[in-house]
C-alpha cells in the first residue's frame, strides 16, 4: 500500500462513527452513502478460474496446474483470471449486482500443504512439497494482483493460515499439535514467501486451532508471526463462521463476543460469518478497544481504495470489456493447460500413443467417461461448453473409428439404476471391450466424493476419502475389464492419489488426469492419439502400501511426503513419463567447497532427441548428508521448465541460494550449517523408485560448506 493511499483510508475512516466502522468488518458490507462508499461483499472465488458467478473459462483444478511444475503457466492462467473478474465485476456493478461471488477479493489460491492422500481438499492445493508450493502460489498470486501495487487487478488471499489439511470432519474443533521444526520447515514456508515475495493482499485464518490456539484468533500466528516478524500489510479474513467455533467447538472463549474480541484482538479484519455482528456489545464490554477496530477498517478501506472502488481514485482496469470472458484465447490457454496437467504413469511397450491406422473399434469405459463433474473439481464456475473424455476421443477419432461407450459402473454405488440389480452395468462394458482394438477406462473420483467438508454430499459425507482404493465397483470392473485381454488404457481423474499397484501391474498405460478443465476431453484424446506428448509431473507421491501412512490426524511430518517417508513408493514425487526422450549430459556445479553464505549454480545441457516437443521440467534438489533425524531428505529447491523441440538443445542453469541450504532446527530457528550436501539435477528426484521407472540416474554433486553455523532470517 501506498502512502497515498493509507492516507485516504485513514481519512475514510474517520469520517466514520463507530456502527459504520463495524459494518465494514462484515463480509457483507453494505454501503454508507454519506462518504459514497458503495456496498461490497468480499466472498469470491478463484481456484481455477472466477467461481459461483456464471460463466467463465474453467482451467484444470489446482493440482493439475502444480503438475506443469511451471511458474510462468499459473501467471498467465491467474492473469486471465483477474482480467475475467474485473470484467464481470465492472457489468456486475454498473448494473447495481453487488452480491457473493461477483467482487474482487479472491479467496485463492490455497497454499496448504498437502501432507495426506485422504485428505478431501487437497486438490485446491499444489500439492505436497512447499518448495513448489511457494514457487506456484507466488506466481498465481502475482497474476491475480497485476504489477501495480498501488492500483490491484484484483486482490489475492493466501489460505488457510496455518497448519490445516484435515480432517475435514474435526476441522471445527480438531487441535492440530505440531512440533516448531515441522511448522517452520513445512507449514509456514509457503506462507511466509507468499507475504514477503508476492505481496498477497490478504491471508485466511484456518478453522482448527494450531497447538491451542484457534487460527483465526492467534496471537502468534497472526500477530507475532504475520504481522511483526513478516511485516505483512494487508488484511487478515477468517474462514467462514470459524470465528463461532471458538465458543461452540473449541472451547476457548464462552460468548460470541468474547469471540469477536479475541479475534479482533489478535489481528483479524473481516469476518465470513455473523461473528462481528456482536463486536458492538463487545465494545460495550470493554473486551476490544475501538482503536483495534479502527485499524481493521483502515485496512479493509485501502484494499477497496487499491482496487479502485472509491471516489478520486480509479482503476487502470475499469474498462476492460465483458468479451474478455471466455474469449478464444483464454480457451484455448485452459485446453494448453489441461495437456500441461497431465501425467503419464505407465507406457508398456510403448502402448501409447494409440496408432489410428491399427484401431477399428475403441471401448470407452468407465464412470468418468462422460461426467462433467469429473472435468471441473471444486469452485468452480460455469463453462459455456464441456467435452469429456468421450466426446474428446469422439470428435478425434472421427467416421473411421468406431467409438463404443459403456458407463460399467456408478462412481461409488453398487448399481447405476436405483431398481437394478448389483452391477448392473458390467456385462455392457464386457460387451464392449469384447469388440475393441483397445479400451480407454476412465475412473477416478469428483468433488462429491472428495472436496470441503459441508460441500462433498457423497457417500463419506466428511468429504475426506476413508482410504486410497477405488470407490465402489470401480476395481472390479477394472479388473473385469481387463479379463477380457484387451489392450487397456487407465485414465483417472481425480484430485488425489489412488491406489494403483493393481494397474500399475496388470494395465498397459496409465494416464493421471485430475480435474482438467471444462473442455479437458480434447486434450486427453490428443494425449491418447499423439497429437503431443504428455509432460506433466507428480506434484504428490502415490503410494504402493496406503497402510503405511500414519494416522491422519497426526501433524507430525515423519513419515509424510517425499521428503520424509520410508514407505515403499509406487509413482514419486517429480515423476512423469513422456512420448520422446530427453538426455542430460555436462552437469555441473560452480562450487565443490564453499562458504555457508555462498550461492551455489547448477547446470546441465538438454537434448531432446525424441521426435515429439516437450514441455521438460527440470529440478534440483538438496540434501544435508549430515542430517539429523529430523531434517528431511532430498527436497526440492529448484524448477526450470523449457519447451524443447525434437533435437534442439538447451541448457539449465538453477541458482542454489544460502537460504535454500538452510536447515529448520528442532526449535524451529532457520540456520546456516556447514557440512556436506549433495545437489541433483535432472527431470525427477534422485530417489531409486524414479530411478527403476525411468532407467536412468540424476547427476548429484557434493559440496562442502564451511564457516561457522549462524541463525539467518527465516
Amino acid at each position: 500500500m501506498s502512502k497515498y493511499t493509507k492516507a485516504y483510508a485513514k481519512k475514510l475512516v474517520s469520517e466514520m462513527t463507530t456502527e459504520e466502522k463495524l459494518s465494514q468488518m462484515l463480509y457483507a458490507s453494505p454501503e454508507i452513502e454519506r462518504l459514497h462508499i458503495p456496498a461490497y461483499n468480499w466472498w469470491n472465488e478463484a481456484l481455477h478460474g472466477v467461481a459461483r458467478a456464471g460463466v467463465a473459462t474453467m482451467f484444470p483444478q489446482a493440482i493439475g496446474m502444480a503438475a506443469s511444475f511451471d511458474p510462468d503457466l499459473l501467471y498467465q492462467i491467474a492473469d486471465i483470471i483477474s482480467t475475467e473478474g474485473r470484467a464481470k465485476f465492472q457489468q456486475f456493478s454498473s448494473k447495481g449486482d453487488r452480491d457473493i461471488y461477483k467482487g474482487l477479493t479472491f479467496w485463492s489460491p490455497n497454499i496448504n500443504i498437502f501432507r495426506d492422500p485422504r485428505w478431501g481438499r487437497g486438490h485446491e492445493t499444489y500439492g505436497e512439497d512447499p518448495y513448489l508450493t511457494a514457487e506456484l502460489g507466488i506466481a498465481y498470486i502475482r497474476g491475480l494482483q497485476g504489477e501495480d501495487a498501488d492500483h490491484l487487478k484484483a486482490a489475492a488471499c493466501a489460505k488457510h493460515f496455518a497448519v490445516h489439511s484435515g480432517p475435514e470432519t474435526l476441522r471445527h474443533e480438531f487441535d492440530a499439535h505440531v512440533s516448531e521444526h515441522d511448522l517452520y520447515d513445512t507449514y509456514l514456508y509457503a506462507f511466509m514467501r507468499c507475504v514477503k515475495e508476492a505481496k498477497v493482499e490478504a491471508v485466511m485464518g484456518a478453522y482448527n486451532r494450531v497447538n491451542e490456539e484457534p487460527a483465526c484468533g492467534s496471537r502468534r500466528l497472526l500477530q507475532t508471526i504475520l504481522r511483526d516478524e513478516w511485516k505483512f500489510e494487508g488484511h487478515v479474513v477468517s474462514d467462514c463462521w470459524a470465528v463461532n467455533d471458538f465458543h461452540l467447538h473449541h472451547g476457548v472463549t464462552k460468548t460470541a463476543e468474547e469471540s469477536a474480541a479475541m479475534a479482533v484482538n489478535h489481528g483479524c479484519d473481516l469476518n465470513c460469518g455473523n461473528a462481528f455482528l456482536h463486536l458492538g456489545k463487545a465494545l460495550e464490554q470493554g473486551l476490544v478497544r475501538e482503536e483495534m477496530i479502527t485499524a481493521a477498517v483502515e485496512r479493509l478501506m485501502d484494499v477497496r481504495i487499491r482496487l479502485g472502488m472509491m471516489e478520486g481514485y480509479p482503476s487502470p482496469y475499469a474498462q476492460i470489456p465483458y468479451e474478455k470472458v471466455e474469449c478464444k484465447e483464454h480457451i484455448q490457454l485452459s485446453i494448453e493447460a489441461a495437456r500441461r496437467s497431465l501425467v503419464l504413469l505407465k507406457n508398456k511397450d510403448n502402448i501409447l500413443p494409440l496408432d489410428r491406422k491399427k484401431l477399428h473399434t475403441i471401448a470407452v469405459i468407465g464412470p468418468n467417461a462422460d461426467s462433467r463433474e469429473a472435468l471441473i473439481g471444486n469452485y468452480m464456475g460455469t463453462s459455456s461448453e464441456y467435452i469429456t473424455p468421450l466426446e474428446g476421443i469422439r470428435q478425434y477419432a472421427g467416421e473411421e473409428i468406431r467409438v463404443l461407450y459403456a458407463q460399467g459402473c456408478h462412481l461409488y454405488k453398487d448399481q447405476v439404476e436405483a431398481l437394478a440389480a448389483k452391477k448392473d452395468r458390467f456385462q455392457e462394458a464386457v460387451f464392449a471391450a469384447e469388440r475393441a482394438d483397445a479400451v480407454i477406462m476412465c475412473l477416478g473420483l469428483d468433488a462429491t466424493l472428495e472436496g470441503e467438508e459441508g460441500d462433498a454430499g457423497n457417500a463419506y459425507a466428511g468429504g475426506d476419502k476413508p482410504d486410497l482404493r477405488l470407490p465402489g465397483l470401480q476395481q472390479e470392473l477394472l479388473e473385469t475389464v481387463a479379463a477380457t485381454g484387451k489392450p487397456v488404457v487407465l485414465i483417472l481423474l481425480s484430485g488425489s492419489a489412488i491406489d494403483l499397484s493393481w494397474a500399475d501391474e496388470h494395465i498397459d498405460a496409465v494416464l493421471q488426469a485430475w480435474y482438467p478443465g471444462a473442455r479437458a476431453g480434447k486434450a486427453i484424446a490428443e494425449a491418447i492419439f499423439g497429437a503431443y506428448s504428455p509432460s506433466g509431473r507428480l506434484p504428490v507421491t502415490f503410494y504402493a502400501d496406503a497402510a503405511q501412512l500414519p494416522d491422519f490426524s497426526d501433524y507430525s511430518m515423519e513419515n509424510r511426503t517425499y521428503r520424509y517417508t520410508s514407505c515403499k513408493i509406487l509413482y514419486p514425487f517429480g515423476y512423469g513419463l513422456s512420448y520422446t526422450k530427453i538426455r542430460y549430459y555436462d552437469a555441473a556445479i560452480s562450487h565443490t567447497r564453499c562458504s555457508v553464505k555462498d550461492t551455489v549454480t547448477i547446470t546441465a545441457k538438454i537434448t531432446n532427441e525424441g521426435s515429439y516437443p516437450l514441455h521438460e521440467s527440470v529440478q534440483a534438489y538438496i540434501r544435508h548428508k549430515d542430517k539429523k533425524a529430523y531434517e528431511p531428505g532430498f527436497q526440492l529447491k529448484g524448477i526450470q521448465t523449457f519447451y524443447i523441440k525434437p533435437g534442439e538443445t538447451k541448457q539449465a542453469e538453477i541458482k542454489l541460494q544460502a537460504r535454500d541450504f538452510a536447515v529448520i532446527t528442532e526449535e524451529g530457528t532457520c540456520v546456516l550449517c556447514p557440512g556436506t550436501y549433495e545437489i541433483s539435477i535432472g527431470g525427477c528426484q534422485p530417489d531409486g523408485r524414479s530411478r527403476e521407472l525411468l532407467g536412468y540416474e540424476t547427476d548429484v554433486f557434493l559440496v562442502q560448506r564451511e564457516g561457522e553455523e549462524e541463525r539467518i532470517g527465516y
